[in-house]
């Protein structure tokens, strides 16, 4: 039998107690693979797609790194994340089979945001990822809601593994729900890596949105891989290589102070980071047309309206484009909702603006406006 390999010796030294049985099991798979001596590690990846969209959007629009996830770089970070953990050249580390699963909305729903979806699917093709899909349902509240994703995912990789042998499947969730699929995997002798990340953020109505990884699942698995710690020490190339480089932020560098007719003005937030609180009004709807007068990186904008010293967006409340897909100049409709921070503040009833539509037509020379629910601006 090979010796184990030096990741092996200086692993058992900086484990804690609590550790030892992924000790245990590394030292394990160490010996499987210099016994069988494999030419080739076989890697299958598979991706919760929802959970995987949300880290994206994340990291795109709440992180200082301001940049959506790489695949190819997360890719590369694997293979040399499992080329170091089993002591393996990282070209006998290989990706031999990956799928992406996720609920979505029919075309007529999505309507131009198709586009941004076949975008995305194009990189998943190019990296040789397999797509999944199903139809999002809707419950008594008109809410969107994936149903039967973990299962079809779970039902795929226990298959695959069976057929493609799998030494390691690359689990890239955070679902507690996956924890019988990862005990089901052990039973075959193929061992289970989760990448997963932990993170939280204000939304746009000021609440706390926290995503938490399954402390469960962590312990089932053979290697959990903190994703959100190694991002913010930002290691080695293969960490830094983790995202998109962001070229669109060269479109608009006044994304704050913009010269209108009537002058200057500029816009200030105490925190770029914090998103306004806000208390939507369902009584008082207005649908406006208008035009994008500023971006901001941070995932929100204004919209021109002089009467209400420029309306306030969010990324989320746009319909059928994605926020890197904008440009200062676009026109929008969109409905407006009371912005109660901005109220109080100003001492005068203000708006924000919710269901934020591109529209393809000049600019108008004034704002449409059609009442909604109750009241005018």
């Amino acid at each position: 039998m090979e010796p184990l390999s030096p990741h092996i010796r200086t692993l058992s030294i900086r484990l804690k107690p609590n550790d030892f049985l992924d000790f245990l099991r590394v030292i394990y798979f160490n010996i499987n693979v210099n016994n069988n001596l494999l030419e080739v590690l076989r890697i299958g990846i598979f991706y919760d797609g929802y959970y995987f969209y949300k880290v994206s959007n994340f990291y795109k629009y709440e992180h200082e790194k301001k940049a959506r996830i790489s695949i190819s770089g997360l890719h590369d970070f694997i293979k040399h994340e499992i080329s170091h953990l089993v002591g393996l050249d990282i070209r006998q580390c290989q990706i031999i089979d990956a799928h992406y699963f996720k609920g979505r909305s029919s075309a007529k729903e999505m309507g131009e945001k198709v586009q941004s979806e076949r975008v995305f699917e194009d990189i998943l093709m190019r990296e040789n990822i397999v797509t999944h899909y199903l139809p999002l349902r809707y419950n008594e509240y008109n809410v969107a809601q994936e149903k039967g994703i973990d299962v079809w995912l779970a039902l795929e990789a226990y298959e695959l593994a069976i057929y493609k042998h799998f030494d390691i499947l690359v689990l890239v969730a955070g679902d507690g729900d996956y924890v019988p699929l990862v005990r089901k995997l052990h039973t075959l002798g193929t061992q289970v890596i989760l990448i997963s990340w932990d993170f939280s953020y204000h939304n746009e109505s000021g609440d706390v949105v926290e995503t938490r990884t399954s402390r469960q699942l962590q312990e089932e698995v053979f290697f959990s891989v903190p994703m959100h710690q190694r991002v913010d020490q930002n290691g080695n190339d293969y960490v830094r290589n983790l995202f998109v480089p962001d070229r669109s932020l060269e479109r608009n560098q006044s994304q704050f102070n913009f010269k209108t007719e009537g002058g200057d003005t500029e816009f200030r937030f105490k925190d770029e980071l914090d998103m306004p609180s806000f208390l939507a009004s369902p009584q008082t709807k207005i649908e406006g047309t208008s035009i994008i007068i500023s971006l901001n990186a941070n995932g929100f904008g204004f919209i021109k309206d002089e009467s209400q010293n420029n309306i306030f967006f969010h990324y989320s409340t746009l319909t059928n484009r994605d926020f890197t897909e904008l440009q200062v100049g676009m026109t929008v409709k969109y409905l407006l909702e009371e912005d109660t921070e901005r109220s109080k503040r100003e001492g005068e009833l203000r708006y924000r603006a919710c269901r934020v539509t591109v529209i393809d037509q000049p600019p108008p020379l004034y704002i449409e406006r059609t009442k909604v629910g109750e009241g005018y601006l």
